[in-house]
């Protein structure tokens, strides 16, 4: 067998799966990596494998399992102590969706699109007031998605930071088990009093609904309602900050795009799902344990052996897309995995789509001078956490 490669793998352009996921998926599409925690699991790198193992009902998401591939120090511990949903398996899990489905569908998050718009319009007029230059990730991205999270849950949003501290914490691989427990418990503690006055005076936000259908029904406990709370927050303004950050940097270095974009604001909803599938910003967040033997591409993984779905990689196969790494606004058929696959699919998914749209489509039109206030070699990336993404992004207009 071969020697394991180290994984995570950095990237080499940020707009991009790592070069070596090339190999990869030629020579090896299931190989066996060193993870940061010294530990050893497969990565799955093809499609197809991607969306089989996701698919399956033989693969466990279950943080509490001995071989779950924790790419964290910490991550693990606290996560089986919080038990955010999104690391549980059936009955379980699918008892914390259906709870939170009625609120992300479709046509519910339609009706969101007035509400959002007017906050990115709000926000917009904040950063074009403020002296330049300003940091794009806090003023903007952040803003953008702590916001709508905080509006859809009626949580007060006067400390954007805080929401960004917290997942900046229990969302890097180098924290310990503490200070992750630290921070979701400051972020718990803020959740618990809003719960307690939700069910004295309850309203019409999600956080109500969630109090006065699940807790005090006795369907769920205090605990699981701040862990699904704290999740929501957590994955939802994280994943949404990066991907508005990364794509405007990447409109910045393709102004080409930026015109098309301009010209044809028709064009946003298929622009989104193209720049979810090139950046691929979660590419590691599908973690999980083989619960039996699986074969996957004639290698078996075999059973309570840990395993990772490579988003990026199964985003970038040149079988399933051609010409992957092209930005194509046009492209067909662009049923990318970016929000994952199966039952675990990111619940949001609706919901973080209006918002890259209504961000991306609000700046362009309003900001066309935007462009970088620093060198581009000066921008910083976040290689070390969960969700690839902009440290800061210094910009003006």
């Amino acid at each position: 067998m071969n020697t394991p490669h180290d994984f995570p793998i950095r990237r080499g352009c940020p707009f991009a799966a790592p070069e070596e996921y090339d190999a990869l998926r030629t020579e090896e599409p299931v190989a066996r990596v060193t993870l940061p925690t010294a530990r050893e699991a497969w990565v799955v790198s093809r499609y197809d494998d991607v969306r089989a193992l996701l698919a399956d009902p033989r693969v466990s998401a279950d943080i509490r399992r001995p071989g779950f591939p924790a790419l964290g120090e910490g991550e693990q511990e606290a996560g089986a102590r919080f038990r955010p949903f999104i690391r549980t398996d059936a009955p379980e899990h699918t008892r914390y969706r259906r709870m939170l489905l009625p609120e992300f569908t479709v046509r519910q998050v339609r009706t969101m699109r007035p509400a959002v718009q007017a906050r990115v319009d709000e926000l917009l007029d904040d950063m074009l007031a403020a002296e330049q230059p300003v940091d794009f990730v806090s003023v903007y991205a952040n803003a953008v998605s702590t916001s709508v999270i905080c509006e859809l849950l009626g949580i007060p949003r006067e400390n954007l930071e805080f929401f960004r501290d917290v997942t900046r914490i229990s969302g890097s691989r180098h924290s310990t088990a503490e200070q992750v427990s630290e921070a979701l418990g400051g972020l718990f503690g803020l959740i618990a009093d809003l719960v307690a006055e939700r069910r004295k005076n309850p309203g019409d936000d999600l956080l109500s609904k969630l109090v006065v259908e699940h807790l005090n029904t006795g369907a769920i406990t205090l605990d699981e309602l701040l862990s699904t709370v704290g999740i929501t927050i957590n994955a939802g303004r994280e994943t949404s900050t990066n991907m508005i950050a990364l794509s405007t940097l990447l409109l910045l270095d393709r102004p080409d795009l930026k015109e098309e974009l301009r010209a044809e604001p028709s064009l946003m909803p298929r622009a989104v799902d193209e720049l979810l599938r090139v950046l691929s910003i979660a590419d590691s967040i599908p973690l999980r344990v083989a619960a039996d033997d699986i074969e996957l591409s004639g290698r078996v993984i075999p059973a309570d052996d840990g395993v990772i779905g490579l988003l990026a990689g199964a985003n970038h196969d040149p079988e399933r897309f051609e010409h992957p790494g092209r930005v194509d606004f046009h492209r067909p058929d662009n049923h990318h995995i970016a929000f994952g696959y199966g039952v675990h699919q990111c619940v949001g998914q609706h919901l973080a789509r209006l918002e890259l749209e209504i961000a991306l489509e609000t700046l362009l039109r309003r900001v066309p001078t935007l462009r970088l206030a620093c060198d581009r070699e000066q921008v910083g990336f976040k290689h070390d956490s969960a969700t690839f993404g902009l440290e800061e992004l210094m910009v003006t207009w």
